[in-house]
C-alpha cells in the first residue's frame, strides 16, 4: 500500500472532526436574560465522530506485518527516515492559547472565564487519566522502539481536546474556527506519525478520546462558578 493511497484514507477518517459544532445554548449578552447558565444537553449525533475515530483506530490496530498501521510506518521510514521535529510538543496546546488570546482581546466567548476554565481543567484531567491508564495497560511499543507507551497518542488526544474547547467557545461566532482548531489538531496527529512516535491507530483513538473528553466536560458542567456575580449582573440589567 503506497502513501498516496493512505493519505486520503486518513483525511477521510479525520474529516468529520471539522463538522464539530456546539449543541449548547450560547451565553451571550443577547441571551443572558433568558438563560443565566447554558444547559449542555447530551445529543448523540455529535458524538458519532469521536466514537467513529476510536472504532476506526481499534480496527487498524492489528499487528500483522501487512496491516495498515505497519504499512504507514514502512512508508514513513522509507521517505522520512531522518525527519524529526518538536513542533507538535507546542502545537498541541495552541487552540487553548488562541481561545484565551481572543478573550484577552475582548472577543466574547460562549462561557465566562471562570466556568470556561473549570470546564477546561475537567476535560484535561479526563484526557490525561484515560490516556495514561490505556498506555500502561495496553503496553504497546512505539514504532521507533523507544518505549511501550504508544497507545493511544497523548499529544493527539491533547490537541483534539484543545481543538474541541476552542470550537465550543468560539465556533458560534466564527465559522472558520472549527476548521482552524481541528486542522491544528490533525497536524499534530500527522507529526506524531512523521516523528515515528505513533501508529495511525494510536492517533485515531487519541483524537476520539480528546474530543469525547472535552465534550463530556461541557455536557456535565453545572455552571455554578461565578453564579452570584452573574445573578447580580442580570438584576442590574432589568
Amino acid at each position: 500500500m503506497r502513501k498516496t493511497a493512505l493519505l486520503p484514507v486518513l483525511i477521510l477518517v479525520l474529516q468529520p472532526c471539522f463538522a464539530q459544532h456546539s449543541d449548547s445554548t450560547f451565553l451571550t449578552e443577547n441571551t443572558f436574560s433568558r438563560s443565566l447558565f447554558p444547559k449542555n444537553k447530551f445529543v448523540l449525533k455529535p458524538h458519532y465522530y469521536p466514537i467513529t475515530l476510536i472504532a476506526t483506530g481499534l480496527a487498524l490496530s492489528g499487528n500483522h506485518p501487512e496491516s495498515v498501521k505497519n504499512e504507514i510506518v514502512e512508508e514513513r521510514n522509507e521517505h522520512l527516515y531522518n525527519f524529526r521535529t518538536h513542533v507538535d510538543d507546542y502545537l498541541q496546546f495552541s487552540p487553548i492559547a488562541i481561545a484565551y488570546g481572543l478573550d484577552a482581546f475582548g472577543v466574547k466567548s460562549k462561557t465566562d472565564i471562570q466556568n470556561r476554565t473549570v470546564i477546561l481543567i475537567k476535560g484535561e484531567l479526563c484526557v490525561g487519566l484515560v490516556t495514561q491508564v490505556l498506555k500502561r495497560t495496553t503496553h504497546v511499543q512505539r514504532p521507533d522502539f523507544s518505549n511501550y507507551h504508544s497507545f493511544p497518542s497523548g499529544h493527539t488526544a491533547q490537541a483534539f481536546a484543545a481543538a474541541t474547547f476552542l470550537s465550543e467557545e468560539y465556533g458560534h461566532r466564527f465559522k472558520w474556527i472549527p476548521y482552524v482548531s481541528y486542522g491544528i489538531a490533525t497536524s499534530v496527529g500527522f507529526l506524531r506519525m512523521a516523528n515515528n512516535k505513533h501508529y495511525i491507530s494510536d492517533v485515531l483513538v487519541g483524537a476520539g478520546i480528546g474530543i469525547l473528553s472535552m465534550k463530556v466536560s461541557y455536557w456535565t458542567h453545572q455552571y455554578k462558578w461565578n453564579k452570584k456575580r452573574n445573578s447580580n449582573f442580570l438584576r442590574n440589567r432589568m
